[in-house]
């Protein structure tokens, strides 16, 4: 495991596409129980180099119900987003992950964690490449539905901050989704 990350974190496959420079965020051990796929890291995570060490990442750890420490400790939890480079910006946010890092390198990493109990699919890049055609039409619909992907996916959306107001919208996800997440979590790392 410990080479694999290595040569991830040493990838320069896109380098000719991110104008910010390449620096691959992933976080996983052979023992890791709960697999975090979310969509690349922003600008401060591409800093410092720590996947969800921003205010997304803050609200994502609320949803699961742990600690920061809970959160980094791998042997618990791995995070492989679907890019793993900052893509840049784009004229309404971040752009899209780069294509080239989900079929290169998650198959290969999934393969080292034998001990994964579920997976957590975070945004419509990461649902859309694992559930395929079972995803619902829109994201919205995938959440909505997430009891028909366990036990081992559960889709969510990005719990960026910028997403406040499709919380507000959607009521039920606060109510319905949230609790299911914490206990399922609870379940895996106690």
């Amino acid at each position: 495991m410990h080479q694999l990350l290595e040569h991830i974190r040493s990838c320069r496959v896109c380098a000719e596409h991110l104008k910010d420079g390449v620096n691959p965020v992933v976080e996983a051990s052979s023992g890791s129980k709960i697999m975090i796929i979310g969509q690349a890291p922003g600008r401060k995570v591409h800093e410092s180099g720590i996947p969800w060490n921003d205010k997304s990442g803050d609200n994502l750890r609320t949803w699961l119900g742990v600690d920061k420490a809970t959160f980094y400790d791998t042997s618990l939890m791995a995070i492989m987003p679907m890019g793993f480079c900052f893509p840049g910006k784009g004229k309404t946010g971040d752009l899209p992950p780069r294509p080239e890092c989900a079929p290169l390198w998650h198959q290969k990493l999934l393969e080292k964690m034998p001990e994964i109990k579920i997976t957590l699919l975070i945004g419509q890049y990461a649902q859309q490449y694992y559930l395929k055609e079972r995803a619902r039409e829109t994201l919205t619909e995938t959440v909505r539905n997430f009891k028909e992907y366990l036990p081992g996916y559960f889709p969510l959306p990005h719990p960026s901050p910028r997403n406040n107001i499709w919380q507000r919208k959607n009521e039920w996800f606060p109510e319905e989704v949230l609790p299911e997440l914490k206990a399922r979590i609870q379940s895996v790392i106690c």
